[in-house]
């Protein structure tokens, strides 16, 4: 009787202490270090909107197959030649997921019953934007989506202390030669975009960028003014200068000077002879007439008057031959 109280005893022990390892496993799964397929895809982020392009690094990761998992360059010719693989696949012109399920089906074919195959862009080769000129840090920058030209100036640096106040961007296409259907065919428009950059820096003026793209920060422009003005020669400015403001930077207009007679030759749009604008700073001094704002190589020319330069070298001449206490007294 002892014996059968204390053989009761052990399995009603062996059964609660199942039964506790039971209802803890339900609580808490053992864990799996195997990652899943799920956990293999989601990992990492696709560049939206970033086509491979010639001589970009791809990382090739083929789930469960570690083999055959490698680091590859796009070919000049934009093919990449992989393990196992009989040919070479087409890189070019694809995001990181059209290439992933384009090897899928390359493995599915031959190799693997199943496979899962990521993509990763490791390094950018291809799709540059080269920020040129006056500014702090020029060079190429990658991009991997559309960048706005005032996002780009702050990468370079902003202009530098020798830009002026344009710049010039270029659309050359990019080097991947790649066409999307929204992509805007410049050929038959426009190659170079010229903007101001405080209108870029205030917003009033927007342009995207796309891979390809050179911008160019003009160095500070050069207006000339020569003729009756007392500091002659060339002036460089960094912001927008008046008429007025390029006359008082030459020390003035001389005794002699033609001021209803200023005039501003500048260079017509597509070369050839400059037009002549005249301007009467008098009108201009009194506010009936708005001062004008210049631009690059402006020429002012300031003519002499001969009839007040006669007079005051009449003047001139008299006081030089009388005695100064005679003009004292």
């Amino acid at each position: 009787m002892k014996n059968l109280r204390v053989i009761f005893a052990l399995v009603i022990f062996v059964f609660s202490s199942h039964a506790a390892i039971v209802a803890q496993g339900t609580t808490e799964p053992a864990k799996n270090d195997t990652p899943s397929v799920a956990d293999f895809m989601a990992d990492g982020k696709e560049k939206e909107g970033y086509r491979i392009g010639f001589q970009d690094v791809l990382d090739i990761q083929v789930f469960r197959h570690a083999d055959l998992s490698q680091r590859v360059a796009v070919s000049p010719t934009g093919m990449i030649s992989l393990f196992r693989l009989d040919k070479p696949i087409v890189a070019v012109c694809k995001t990181e997921r059209e290439l992933g399920n384009e090897l899928e089906k390359a493995y599915r074919a031959k190799y693997i019953r199943d496979p899962q195959v990521k993509v990763y862009i490791a390094e950018q080769r291809s799709q540059a934007v080269a920020v040129i000129g006056a500014v702090e840090k020029p060079g190429n920058y990658y991009v991997n989506r559309r960048m706005h030209l005032l996002a780009m100036l702050a990468m370079a640096g902003g202009p530098s202390k020798e830009s002026g106040t344009r710049l010039l961007v270029a659309r050359t296409g990019s080097t991947t030669n790649c066409r999307q259907a929204d992509d805007v065919n410049l050929d038959d428009q426009v190659a170079v975009v010229n903007f101001k950059i405080r209108d870029i820096q205030e917003g009033k003026e927007s342009f995207w960028l796309k891979p390809g793209d050179v911008v160019s920060v003009s160095d500070a422009d050069v207006v000339y003014i020569y003729g009756d003005v007392v500091e002659p020669g060339s002036l460089r400015v960094r912001e927008p200068i008046t008429l007025t403001q390029a006359l008082a930077s030459s020390k003035g207009l001389r005794p002699a000077a033609q001021k209803d007679k200023i005039r501003i030759l500048r260079q017509r749009s597509g070369g050839g002879e400059r037009e002549e604008l005249v301007f009467d700073m008098r009108e201009i001094d009194k506010g009936k007439v708005k001062d004008p704002f210049l631009e690059p190589n402006d020429i002012v020319a300031v003519s002499r008057d001969r009839t007040k330069a006669i007079m005051n070298g009449v003047v001139d001449m008299i006081k030089g031959s009388v005695p100064n206490a005679l003009i004292y007294r």
